[in-house]
């Protein structure tokens, strides 16, 4: 980054010296040299004795002076800032002269040069004490440097001279220091209100002192009881935040409402208003909010983005598409955009649009949730050759994530066509020998297919490898358990899963299964209770119905049951496990 070290608001510091030099050789340089005399020229008189001229004084500098500047103002020029910094700060002290003192402070702080700044800050107050941005210049750096009581006081004198004040930054800074400081900094802020009672800024500042120091209910208080602060928009955003902490999300949207009827332009407002609107649920009114930051920034990439993230979540997806559109033209990389407005063009029934918007998605955070998105279209539509030599050409092309297509590829067959998913499963582990997750998904496959010593041997395999894959270990000893086989083994098994995994209620299932199943009536019971309190799935519910069943228990089986099926209406196991019972 280079310093613009030629810009200031009327012309720059460069101009100004030399219209100094200039200016100065023209009012006070030596007397002019007289014409040489030509051929037809009269005679010229005697030539007199000329006194000694006075020093040459350029301007308001001096010869050395100017030069200083000049040659700070190149160094500048040059990304030698180091030099720039070390002569405008030499002839601040050198000249005292309040322009040169700006510069030297400008550098100073667009270089982050703490000390300078600090020192330029004090010198300007020294050579100006009447000057309110002296004031306000020395309250903001000694503030940075942890001198808060005297910043305190220099923005104070700002204050008493009617000039603009930044106590909301001297209060950021506070906010960053010990209990004692801000509690001596809030004290003079409480003070300071007392004596300005109408100052909307010192409100606010103290109210944001007390947020920053966690004091929410009193900072709430404070604005609650000063309307004087709506006439500030930073205190409307704060006073509306605090609303929402505290729960009064409705109110909060109101007080932003009027705010922008007062401020229609502010930008900030406007944001926290839509934003708050998202996460109160109202899409409609949230889209209205950005809609009109949209006018206002028309390729503002993160407006447009989110106007159609807005659209798409409120139902409407061709104004979703617009705006997805222009986001995705105005940056064609970005697989955010492109992701979602894949899902965009889903929406609005242009699915061959949806698969070229997720196929755009490169190599980023949305690369695989887009192949997801394929996957699921793709197999919806039973074109599965298609999905077929995308993800191979997928595979090819981005081959760190070769296992994680198969996986999805695999996932997404085995609804429809779980040969087809066994054939593609035998083809990742072809590349990807040995691989826990491959492995456990043809385990799986082969008990869907009828094929329980394939099962066991993939379990066992990855067990053998990985001795604490508690999902390997519980698989194989529910599935004994379940088969009624070997259930002292089963037992070690789910036993050595659930010291593992203690939480997960799959295990704790799986173990109060085998307990039943070796006619521990009373634990199985405890645990599959246990289990169906943390995951009140069919499965559990299945489980413990049977249980209680079995101990008698038939109206409460009856019950577990019936609430599952309202919770899962399509779940068949369930119906079986009823059925089966009954029958006996």
């Amino acid at each position: 980054m280079r310093l613009p070290i030629k810009a200031s608001p009327k012309r720059t510091l460069l101009a100004a010296v030399i219209g100094l030099w200039i200016s100065g050789c023209a009012v006070h340089g030596t007397p002019p040299i007289p014409a040489q005399p030509s051929a037809d020229s009269p005679a010229v008189s005697p030539v007199v004795e000329v006194p000694e001229p006075a020093p040459v004084v350029y301007g308001q500098f001096s010869k050395d002076t100017l030069y200083a500047l000049l040659a700070a103002e190149i160094a500048g020029q040059r990304n030698r800032f180091d030099m720039a910094l070390n002569n405008y700060v030499e002839q601040a002290h050198a000249t005292r002269d309040v322009g040169i003192i700006a510069r030297a402070l400008q550098v100073s702080e667009f270089l982050g040069a703490r000390q300078p700044a600090l020192e330029m800050a004090t010198l300007w107050v020294d050579v100006a004490p009447d000057d309110p941005e002296a004031l306000r210049a020395a309250a903001l750096q000694l503030a940075r440097a942890g001198e808060h009581e005297q910043a305190m006081a220099m923005m104070q004198g700002v204050l008493a001279k009617h000039g603009e004040t930044h106590f909301d930054f001297l209060t950021l800074a506070a906010a960053q220091t010990d209990a004692a400081t801000r509690q001596a900094v809030l004290q003079s802020l409480q003070q300071l209100q007392q004596q300005y009672p109408d100052n909307a800024q010192l409100v606010f500042a103290t109210a944001l002192l007390l947020q920053q120091d966690g004091r929410e209910d009193e900072a709430l208080a404070l604005l609650d009881a000063n309307p004087v602060v709506h006439s500030a928009e930073a205190a409307i955003m704060l006073h509306s935040q605090l609303l929402v902490s505290q729960g009064e999300t409705q109110r909060a949207i109101s007080m932003l409402q009027q705010g922008l009827r007062d401020f229609p332009d502010d930008t900030r407002m406007r944001l926290l208003l839509a934003r708050m609107l998202i996460a109160n649920d109202d899409f409609d009114a949230a889209a209205v909010q950005f809609k009109q930051l949209v006018e206002q920034n028309p390729d503002d990439m993160e407006l447009l983005l989110t106007l159609g993230l807005v659209n798409l979540e409120s139902g409407d997806a061709k104004a979703a598409v617009d705006y997805l559109e222009h986001a995705a033209t105005l940056d064609p990389e970005n697989s955010v955009a492109s992701y979602h407005l894949g899902l965009a063009y889903q929406e609005a029934g242009r699915p061959d649009d949806a698969l070229q918007a997720w196929q755009e998605v490169g190599d980023s955070n949305e690369f695989l949730t887009s192949r997801l998105q394929i996957s699921r279209l793709l197999i919806d539509e039973q074109r599965t050759d298609e999905l077929a030599a995308m993800f191979a050409a997928d595979r090819n092309n981005y081959p760190s994530n070769a296992l994680q297509l198969y996986m999805i590829e695999i996932e997404t067959l085995i609804e429809i066509d779980p040969e087809l998913a066994m054939a593609r499963t035998n083809e990742a582990l072809e590349q990807f020998e040995l691989d826990s997750n491959l492995l456990y998904t043809r385990a799986m496959l082969a008990e869907q297919l009828g094929n329980p010593d394939g099962l066991e041997r993939d379990l066992r395999l990855i067990i053998e490898r990985e001795p604490d894959n508690a999902m390997a270990l519980n698989a194989l000893g529910f599935t004994l358990a379940d088969r009624n086989e070997r259930l002292e083994e089963a037992l070690a098994l789910i036993e050595r899963a659930y010291a593992l995994e203690p939480e997960d209620p799959a295990i704790t299932d799986s173990l109060g299964w085998v307990h039943y199943r070796l006619g521990n009536l009373e634990m199985a019971e405890e645990l599959l209770r246990q289990a169906y309190r943390a995951f009140p799935d069919q499965e559990v519910a299945a489980h413990l119905g049977e249980v209680l069943w079995h101990q008698g228990r038939k109206e409460e089986a009856r019950t577990i049951w019936q609430e599952a099926s309202e919770n899962e209406p399509d779940s068949p196991l369930i119906d079986s496990t009823r059925q089966r019972l009954e029958a006996r």
